[in-house]
């Protein structure tokens, strides 16, 4: 019997995929992914892009896997442990964000979570050329969510984010480009009030969550871990608003209380279980 119910628990496990770089620091990208994976009962699937050399301090070389080496790790997770739900990170280049935009395309995965990453938590650069005209132009289409930080809003939309206005036309103009919803995430700017993060999210109409500011240097890997953690929501069925919100609450306490590893910016605790702090409020 024990055995029974073992099979079927995994049995029926849900399958999310992640594309992204590897992090040797373990606390961003696809490490910090299949962890938040495994917290939330999903079972980690990925596709590595970029194999980057860093820790707590900064990024001090990375180099992008070849395209075809891409587009055959997709293929492969296609072919035999299909995803209910994929997110993307570090893409690093034009020529891998066309084959995550064919390869989404081509396949029917469900819900695209897209973290446009540019920049690392240390200020070092993550994508060559022009990528983010390729970004906008051939993933922001095909996202359920696009969940930026305001730097990567600004560089995707020409919005400059400096209140919670623009944080609205960001997000506005995200949908706009193509999304199904767009979240502006504020934790790297202090907004009206320095005490309160402020994240926005607009599907039609806007929802605002807030929660407390932590004083802490330990947000290495936050927004690869949000997203993350709502793409493992969507892969079980949670509808979008409600994983926005447990992911959101998820990532304050992972921060809250975070292991303090490193000289630097440190790692996240991905064993870490939300804790409804956030509040939430609906408008058009």
């Amino acid at each position: 019997m024990r055995r029974l119910t073992r099979w079927r628990i995994f049995h029926f496990m849900h399958v999310a995929l992640t594309i992204a770089g590897s992090d040797s620091g373990g606390g961003a990208g696809i490490q910090a992914d299949l962890k938040t994976f495994h917290q939330f009962g999903v079972f980690g699937t990925s596709a590595i892009t970029a194999i980057t050399a860093q820790n707590t301090l900064g990024v001090t070389r990375w180099e992008p896997v070849s395209p075809e080496l891409l587009q055959a790790q997709i293929v492969a997770v296609a072919g035999d442990l299909y995803p209910a739900a994929v997110k993307s990170g570090m893409l690093g280049n034009i020529a891998l964000i066309r084959i995550v935009s064919e390869s989404l395309t081509r396949f029917d995965f469900g819900p695209y979570v897209f973290d446009p990453v540019l920049v690392a938590t240390s200020g070092d650069l993550l994508l060559e050329d022009d990528g983010v005209i390729t970004m906008r132009e051939e993933l922001v289409p095909l996202a359920t969510l696009v969940t930026p930080n305001t730097e990567e809003a600004f560089a995707l939309t020409g919005e400059r984010v400096t209140d919670d206005a623009s944080m609205r036309l960001a997000a506005e103009r995200l949908v706009a480009l193509g999304a199904n919803a767009a979240l502006v995430t504020g934790g790297h700017f202090p907004g009206l009030d320095s005490t309160v993060v402020t994240d926005v999210l607009y599907d039609g109409e806007f929802t605002v969550f807030s929660h407390p500011r932590l004083a802490t240097s330990s947000t290495h890997g936050s927004g690869c871990t949000l997203s993350a953690a709502i793409a493992a929501l969507l892969a079980a069925g949670t509808p979008l608003r409600e994983a926005v919100q447990r992911a959101i609450d998820y990532v304050h306490a992972a921060i809250e209380t975070a292991p303090s590893l490193g000289s630097g910016h440190g790692p996240l605790n991905h064993f870490a279980r939300g804790s409804s702090v956030t509040k939430a409020r609906t408008s058009d």
